[in-house]
């Protein structure tokens, strides 16, 4: 594999928003010295063959796994392998997209919002069907800025682009409920990272019933929203409620979600909703 096939291979997955790993050998000694500076690419694709480009296949096994585990969780690593008294060591250098931040609301708690997500390195995405809100002057750095109906433009972005995928996190800050039910039958069944939804706890509740007896919708798929949305940290301002919005998104990013929900906001309901579910 050349350098231009390899380019060409990583900067295709990116447009897919795919993390993709570049398979080096650094090191190698014995049978596997002449193996020193072998590449291979190997991306998330479902199709994708073992990294046989390396020819080492009594080692093809525990570097494929090390592969798919450095995919797993976005992060580069070195690997070191033994057989038969040879040395073989591999960088895994791991190429991602950046994670999206889907805001779904351009509202007073969406501007910070936006702020925050694009410090932290997000490609950020503000969506409302009012364009005296969802505009450039509101949302400078903000990636896209987009003005029109929220399901319609939430079903052009599924087409267009591989937006709704694990590496999203979505944030519903609407106007009212109705629009959250809308937003939340359009995305509920995606896979994304995180769905987060504003609101208190008796709006919360109004939603979930409507959804339930409305829409027919299980109550299980209803426990994956983390609604009211946020971490609990006595957040009273615009600003300070998207501080706790993006903590909980990063505590989710970073398999902490187990931790968060002890802090969470939604953590409360969620917990009534089960009890009311068993009794």
């Amino acid at each position: 594999m050349n350098d231009q096939d390899i380019l060409r291979t990583v900067l295709a997955a990116l447009d897919r928003r795919q993390a993709v790993a570049l398979v080096t050998v650094t090191a190698g000694t014995g049978r596997f010295a002449d193996r020193v500076g072998t590449r291979q690419v190997v991306t998330m694709e479902p199709a994708q063959p073992s990294p046989g480009g390396l020819s080492v296949p009594e080692l093809e096994g525990q570097i494929w796994g090390d592969i798919n585990a450095a995919l797993a969780v976005r992060a580069s690593r070195r690997a070191e392998y033994e057989a038969d008294g040879s040395f073989l060591q591999v960088f895994i250098d791991i190429q991602a997209p950046p994670p999206h931040l889907l805001i779904v609301g351009a509202g007073h708690i969406a501007a910070p919002l936006a702020e925050i997500g694009r410090i932290c390195e997000f490609e950020v995405t503000v969506l409302d069907d009012r364009p005296q809100y969802a505009n450039r002057q509101r949302f400078p750095s903000a990636d896209r800025v987009i003005a029109g109906a929220f399901t319609d433009e939430l079903r052009r972005l599924r087409r267009e682009q591989p937006t709704f995928d694990e590496n999203t996190y979505l944030v519903l800050v609407t106007r009212g409920h109705q629009y959250d039910i809308a937003c939340l039958l359009e995305v509920l069944d995606d896979p994304v990272a995180y769905i987060g939804m504003i609101g208190s706890q008796r709006r919360i509740r109004a939603v979930y019933e409507l959804l339930e007896s409305e829409q027919g919708i299980a109550p299980e798929k209803l426990d994956r929203i983390h609604a009211p949305i946020g971490l609990d940290i006595g957040a009273q301002t615009p600003a300070e409620i998207a501080v706790c919005i993006m903590a909980e998104i990063i505590s989710v990013q970073r398999g902490r979600a187990g931790d968060a929900g002890r802090g969470s906001l939604s953590a409360p309901l969620q917990r009534q909703r089960r009890a009311r579910r068993n009794s």
